[in-house]
């Protein structure tokens, strides 16, 4: 079999090949790319959606550390309510908090594994490095329950989770 020699050619096999590979394998070449240009947990509505700023039903504090964990790492809210999540790290190391369903976080997580330097600027997460603190204003918009964790490589696999429970709200 020749060798694929012209430009044409060898566009069409990088072709073929990208559409034959599984997703976190793409994933894994989206580093650099603006985040607006691909998709990650919790840019649908099952989990909910970004918070208005002046929506804020109440404030809560997360803190995240070195040994792996959120504190609280559970919370609980009533279906329709805007938190406004104040989250510091205490730590040295960067952590994250990023909202999405189990299978969403453990997927992207999957795919900070095999790309640690991917940056994030989605509305439902906050990165920070160690010392720093931000802010994440999300509204939950269905009963159930979202989780939350840091998809840093090893941070997740070690613990760093948790959860989020959304009341059902009752209806006249």
């Amino acid at each position: 079999m020749k060798l694929l020699k012209t430009s044409a050619s060898r566009l069409l096999a990088a072709s073929i090949l990208a559409a034959a590979l599984p997703l976190p394998a793409l994933a894994a070449g989206m580093e650099g790319m603006p985040h607006a240009q691909h998709q990650h947990a919790g840019e649908d509505d099952a989990i909910g959606r970004p918070g208005q700023p002046g929506q804020a039903a109440r404030t809560v504090k997360v803190d995240m550390t070195d040994g792996m964990r959120f504190s609280p790492a559970s919370v609980q809210v009533k279906q329709g309510e805007t938190i406004r999540f104040v989250v510091t790290n205490s730590g040295k190391l960067r952590h994250e908090l990023v909202l999405g369903s189990a299978d969403d976080l453990k997927a992207h997580y999957a795919a900070m594994l095999k790309n640690p330097d991917m940056e994030h600027a989605d509305a439902n997460q906050v990165t920070l490095d160690g010392g720093k603190h931000g802010e994440l204003l999300w509204q939950f918009d269905r009963a159930g329950t979202v989780q939350f964790g840091c998809l840093q490589p090893g941070h997740y696999d070690a613990g760093m989770k948790g959860s989020v429970t959304v009341a059902a709200s009752r209806k006249h």
